[in-house]
């Protein structure tokens, strides 16, 4: 995900390095704050199928064992057939769009988002979407700067809930009343970095996203909402109210938080406003494609930065924890389930 933050007004780099890496939270304290009080025991979760962490967090390493998912590499070539594979086999309508950007530093690449769509004759949808490359270069590290990283939590996780909410929709016989449009976005992660900030840093990140908002295919059916997720799988997550998210669309932003408090997930779904607004796939959704959508996305407000590991070589598997794909599982099928 990206390393930098813009408020409604100036574009400002609220970038944070080398930050302590935060301890673990407590899972007791997890644990407890499941038991709903009595306000919470008047909520009733509506049913849903089951959203399996084991099953996420092996999306989440197969991504992973392909090694840095970098635009023209072959870890990426590998990584399309994969996803198209995964996504088609589960009975989901999957095409690969293609197109053509340039990188912050002149360079030429294809991008390859993935689309797929169940329930495709149904005109009321959700759009979910996560991006699924790595970056080039780990900018914020101490060595090996100019090598590409895992992207583990950057990338991989946000495409392994989607994967595994996929799945379990389709083996089901819980259907949500809502179509789905499930989108991985390519080349999020090769925006220019910050020792480089520009008044066109912004715009260098996310060619997949905006590529996909300027060319809608014709008779598109735009989704009533979209729901974004970056960064969802590391064991300290916390997300608070992103502040794109609150221009656009407070309305779920408020609804997904209160579903999430009363699923007991409050430690993570934090009530804090994050200052200004992040620059992710959504921006381009909102702004371009007029969808209204947000974004869940691990930021600490208090440090202003994305985790220690954040475009850093321990972006790798050892930092995902399988809580914390659940959570963010639950918290979306809950959503989408009350459609």
């Amino acid at each position: 995900m990206l390393s930098r933050l813009f408020s409604f007004f100036i574009i400002t780099l609220l970038f944070s390095g080398c930050a302590e890496e935060p301890e673990k939270r407590n899972k007791a304290k997890k644990q407890s704050n499941s038991t709903q009080s009595a306000t919470q025991a008047a909520f009733t979760p509506v049913n849903k199928p089951t959203f399996i962490a084991d099953s996420a967090f092996r999306y989440v390493a197969e991504q992973v064992d392909f090694g840095p998912r970098v635009p023209g590499s072959k870890a990426h070539a590998e990584a399309v057939v994969y996803f198209k594979e995964k996504m088609n086999g589960w009975g989901w309508e999957t095409n690969i769009q293609r197109g053509e950007a340039t990188t912050f530093n002149g360079k030429n690449i294809e991008i390859k988002n993935i689309i797929a769509r169940n329930d495709t004759s149904n005109k009321n949808r959700v759009l979910l979407m996560a991006h699924w490359d790595s970056r080039p270069f780990a900018d914020r590290d101490d060595s090996r700067k100019n090598e590409a990283i895992d992207g583990a939590n950057d990338g991989a996780s946000g495409v392994g809930v989607l994967m595994e909410i996929a799945r379990i929709i389709s083996q089901s016989d819980l259907k949500p009343n809502v179509g789905l449009d499930i989108i991985f976005f390519d080349a999020e992660d090769y925006g220019q970095p910050s020792s480089m900030m520009s008044s066109q840093t912004g715009d260098t990140w996310c060619l997949g996203s905006q590529y996909w908002a300027k060319n809608l295919t014709a008779g598109y059916t735009k989704p009533k909402y979209g729901i974004l997720l970056d960064m969802v799988g590391a064991n300290d997550a916390v997300f608070p109210k992103e502040g794109v998210s609150m221009q656009y669309n407070p309305q779920l932003v408020n609804k997904v938080w209160y579903l999430a408090h009363k699923l007991g997930y409050g430690d993570y779904f934090i009530q804090t406003e994050a200052r200004g607004g992040i620059t992710d796939d959504h921006l381009y959704v909102n702004k371009i494609a007029e969808i209204p959508s947000i974004d869940i996305i691990h930021y600490n407000p208090d440090k202003g930065d994305f985790g220690a590991f954040h475009h850093k070589h321990s972006d790798d598997i050892s930092i995902i924890d399988k809580t914390t794909l659940k959570v963010v599982g639950d918290v979306v099928l809950e959503t989408i389930y009350r459609e």
